[in-house]
């Protein structure tokens, strides 16, 4: 299984992607986070169907990584339950995927 993986969130404002995304890449949590701009997100809350346009932020990391960053996600994120989903990178360019190990500092 490859080591890395794509991590995905959503956010309700710009300053709140911004804020996160530029965390997550100096802490060395993640390689690059791209916001992903007006994306419309429609879910059940508390018993209601709700539609919300939200930023979507496309996080490059390491599987090692994947926990510190969920704890940093979560204490930065203004939701009371934040998004986290990972999915594995099975492929890709390998200077790429080099790039993306070298980015993320190893766990402590």
């Amino acid at each position: 299984m490859s080591p890395r993986v794509v991590a995905l969130s959503t956010v309700g404002t710009a300053e709140d992607a911004e804020r996160i995304a530029r965390a997550l890449v100096e802490r060395r949590l993640a390689a690059c986070v791209n916001v992903v701009p007006k994306v419309v997100s429609v879910y059940r809350w508390k018993g209601e169907v709700s539609r919300d346009e939200e930023l979507l932020l496309v996080i490059k990391t390491r599987r090692e990584r994947l926990e510190a960053l969920r704890a940093a996600l979560v204490a930065m994120h203004p939701y009371d339950v934040p998004e986290l989903v990972a999915v594995p990178v099975e492929a890709g360019h390998e200077p790429y995927l080099a790039w993306v190990d070298e980015s993320v500092s190893p766990s402590s």
